[in-house]
């Protein structure tokens, strides 16, 4: 038999990826996401004595998760944001992919962070409407709402990006407000 010890670094090698993809796509930064993930993972090794079901570990750390990047904006409001000097080369225009990722997570970042976390959740880790519900501690009305306001947002900041790579850009209802998307 497996020591808990064991367990955890098996536990942590399979689950430290995907953690740090949704990190990286709640926060929008690798060095912030690997402080997120290693952090999440800590708390997670600090309760793993705690932890009934082997199946609820994955449900327990994305919650872990999610409360220290929601603690973290808390505590840094203000964020610093780097643009890159006007005086360095252009680069080749050949990969597009890795372009509309960055399109995409510059997008994203503009949301607001519970609403950065409904889409995340959503779309990218797959859960419905009411698995994010319950993970956010929020309605389900809430979750529909701020999903469907977040993505009229990004279709509309996304729409001349998408459409030049071929992507369908969806409806647009009408234009955006931010009067109307609360910080959640």
């Amino acid at each position: 038999m497996a020591s808990a010890d064991e367990d955890f670094t098996a536990f942590a090698d399979a689950a430290s990826g995907r953690l740090l993809n949704t990190a990286y796509l709640l926060c929008g930064d690798w060095h912030t996401a690997e402080d997120l993930t290693q952090t999440t993972l800590a708390k997670v090794y600090a309760a793993w004595h705690r932890i009934g079901k082997p199946d609820a570990v994955f449900a327990y750390a994305r919650r872990t998760l999610l409360n220290t990047y929601f603690v973290d904006c808390r505590r840094t409001r203000r964020r610093e944001v780097l643009a890159a000097p006007a005086d360095l080369p252009d680069r080749p225009d050949e990969p597009r992919t890795p372009e509309l990722r960055l399109a995409l997570t510059d997008a994203l970042a503009t949301l607001p962070p519970r609403a950065r976390a409904i889409v995340v959740l959503r779309y990218w880790e797959d859960m419905s409407v009411e698995q994010v519900a319950t993970q956010l501690d929020c309605s389900t009305g809430t979750v529909k709402s701020q999903s469907s306001r977040s993505l009229d947002k990004l279709r509309l900041l996304l729409g001349a990006t998408l459409a030049e790579h071929g992507e369908d850009v969806g409806r647009t209802s009408e234009p955006y407000d931010p009067k109307k998307v609360t910080n959640g």
